[in-house]
């Protein structure tokens, strides 16, 4: 998806795979009243920025100068800045000179890059308030959810049986368990929620920085609900392809909301090519939307550079809506949400990527229920819009407190509008 085209890093590669592989590894040896008041009751700044994904300290600082005067946030979502100390340390220190919050994106803690971790605590010191955190890792729930699991068992299995540890009782388990999979046997959503959870949770790097008060941030487009109880801080909904706004807000909103958490949005593609990102009017009205129904953070993401603009792939039409946006943000006029009128209760880690009908869920394929959670969502989106939040059954969490009026996945929707 479109956040990977800043990560083409073998390295950064090599580390996504592995995770994937670990998952499946632990996943198959597993297998065999009132309404919700938000935290925006309580005044809380709102963030409206852009994400640097180029190359150069120089790139950095003409966007920086652009964009200051109606921005207060700077995300530095560079590769190869992510391996320049130097670089990383003069953008950070001219975009907070220019009155900007950062965050940081900095790649992995290995061992042949280990300024990153020190300097992540200086960082913290030296900048204060304006060192919102570090942006770690990227897309955890799209990896899960668009990874060709298929064949990936089969090259597994055909491994395993060509291998001398085909006769090991281990590997058989694992043979059998993939066999499992490609045949349909074998299909627990409990375990894969479970183990992706406690994947990211038990991250050395993300628990060292947690250890450290540092807030962590993630863009994702889909499994938000287990982002956080992965133990992000913050998660950004990414708004393109064409996927509805309205639901990916009531999908990140619900998880942060009922997790008490804060959550944001960044524009993403819209196409494959150049322009990628859709045009000024349509960004707008996504992180319109977004604020009004109560996002913390409003980012553009600004990837790749287009021939002969120095700014990347953003063009005057996106700046004049960030300017737009700036005077929104500081109009009192413009309300946003603090309570919602209904809420959509999905199965207890039904991980689906919702994108269509016929989405992954984790790494299945859609089941017999998924036609039936789709036809509900839909109906509930176009009645209430983002005056509805969408979250998971799940007992750490009072869904029968916290909402009044309560719909689930499989009830019948009768004389609905």
């Amino acid at each position: 998806m479109i956040m990977r085209g800043v990560l083409y890093l073998k390295k950064l590669s090599t580390k996504k795979f592995a995770i994937v592989c670990l998952v499946l590894i632990v996943f198959i040896s597993l297998s065999s009243t009132v309404f919700l008041y938000y935290r925006q009751n309580s005044p809380a700044p709102v963030y409206l920025g852009v994400s640097f994904c180029g190359n150069t300290t120089m790139e950095a600082k003409l966007l920086i100068d652009k964009v200051k005067d109606y921005t207060n946030l700077f995300v530095l979502q560079s590769g190869p800045v992510s391996y320049n100390i130097t670089a990383a340390t003069e953008i950070c220190d001219y975009a907070t000179s220019q009155g900007l919050d950062i965050i940081v994106f900095l790649s992995w803690f290995d061992p042949e890059h280990s300024w990153r971790y020190p300097w992540i605590q200086e960082a913290a010191q030296k900048y204060g308030d304006k060192f919102l955190g570090i942006y770690y890792y990227d897309e955890p729930g799209g990896t899960q959810i668009d990874y060709d699991w298929t064949n990936h068992f089969i090259t597994w299995s055909n491994n395993i049986k060509e291998s001398d540890a085909n006769n090991d009782p281990f590997y058989q388990k694992l043979l059998e368990s993939s066999e499992g999979y490609l045949n349909g046997t074998i299909r627990d959503y409990n375990t894969a929620a479970q183990i992706y959870a406690n994947y990211i949770r038990n991250d050395h790097d993300l628990s060292l920085l947690k250890n450290s008060s540092i807030q962590l941030f993630v863009s994702d487009y889909a499994l938000y609900w287990w982002d956080y109880l992965g133990e992000y801080d913050v998660v950004f909904a990414q708004l393109g392809w064409n996927n509805s706004a309205t639901q990916e807000i009531d999908l990140i909103k619900g998880a942060a909301h009922l997790q008490n958490k804060d959550w944001g949005v960044i524009a993403t593609w819209k196409y494959h090519n150049a322009p990628y990102l859709g045009n000024g009017t349509e960004i707008y009205n996504q992180l319109l939307l977004s604020y009004q129904a109560g996002a913390k953070y409003l980012i553009i993401f600004d990837y790749p550079s287009i021939e002969e603009n120095p700014y990347g792939v953003l063009t005057d039409e996106h700046f004049e809506a960030l300017q737009n946006l700036w005077e929104d943000i500081n109009n009192p006029a413009i309300t946003r949400l603090t309570t919602v009128e209904a809420v959509l209760v999905l199965p207890q880690n039904y991980g689906w990527g919702m994108r269509h009908v016929n989405d992954r869920i984790w790494l299945w394929n859609a089941d017999e229920n998924s036609p039936q959670i789709w036809d509900i969502s839909q109906k509930l989106i176009t009645q209430y819009g983002i005056n509805l939040d969408i979250v998971y059954d799940d007992p750490q969490f009072l869904i029968t407190e916290k909402y009044n009026k309560i719909y689930y996945w499989n009830q019948t929707l009768i004389n609905f509008k």
